[in-house]
């Protein structure tokens, strides 16, 4: 059920390039929670048309008012403006939205998150309850976020560089091959990120015969699935709606060719 909230921000703190953000949410996350790696749509200026899709990092329900946390970074007016939000300011936020991951608490997943896809694969992990195993991937060592978070929530954590400053040098998809030819033990790959990780990570999952879901990045315009800014083309010919449809879908679902 879409729940749109007066929100206050109750802290910020600048993450390298990001901002963490929590929100409290009202009853949004009793109300409107499905499952880890859903989104909320944010209004971001009075004068600026379209809201801003942003992951959910983590959420809990609260007595007074639930908790939400988001994580991202500056990408253009929209994503500046809400990070030059001081705490204490009310946003109009749209929430949960769309669908999230197929995880269950006693599942043991590979959780696979590349650059500002990190913050929602925490929402998987905590879910999980500590049995999982976390591959973060960025640019180079300020890109990787949250990694004490997720030392915390996972039994191992793993890291990837494109630049070798911390941990594997190089793509994600080596370190998936290498967990899973080393560890046949996962329910299932879970992944969010760019888009050409996003297909190599599916590749990878693919190989070794490992169920994957990933979580699709896309423009979005209403982010209720009643226009077409965000479809994804999926491999049977059909278009699927990222915001209502997605973002997360089967990894073996998506057209990587499209």
């Amino acid at each position: 059920m879409k729940v749109e909230r007066k929100c206050k921000i109750v802290s910020k703190e600048q993450l390298g390039d990001a901002v963490y953000m929590t929100l409290e949410v009202g009853d949004m996350v009793r109300t409107s929670f499905k499952a880890p790696g859903q989104f909320v749509h944010i209004k971001c200026g009075e004068g600026l048309l379209l809201r801003r899709p942003i992951s959910v990092c983590t959420c809990q329900e609260d007595e007074r008012s639930d908790l939400l946390t988001i994580v991202f970074e500056v990408r253009g007016e929209g994503t500046d403006w809400l990070a030059r939000r001081p705490v204490g300011h009310t946003l109009d936020v749209m929430g949960l939205l769309g669908n999230g991951f197929q995880v269950k608490p006693e599942g043991r997943y590979l959780l696979v998150g590349g650059g500002i896809g990190i913050p929602p694969m925490l929402g998987c992990a905590q879910y999980a309850q500590g049995k999982c195993t976390a591959i973060l991937g960025g640019r180079s060592k300020d890109k990787i976020i949250l990694n004490d978070c997720f030392e915390e929530a996972c039994a191992k954590v793993l890291v990837a560089t494109d630049d070798g400053s911390l941990g594997h040098h190089g793509f994600v998809d080596a370190l998936v091959r290498r967990e899973l030819g080393e560890d046949k033990g996962y329910d299932a790959v879970l992944a969010c990120g760019p888009r050409p990780m996003l297909r190599n990570v599916a590749r990878a999952a693919e190989e070794f015969g490992i169920p994957c879901q990933v979580s699709m990045e896309e423009r979005m315009g209403c982010g209720i699935g009643a226009c077409l800014v965000c479809v994804c083309d999926m491999k049977d010919g059909s278009r699927k709606h990222v915001c209502k449809n997605g973002p997360v879908f089967d990894s073996k679902e998506v057209n990587w060719d499209a």
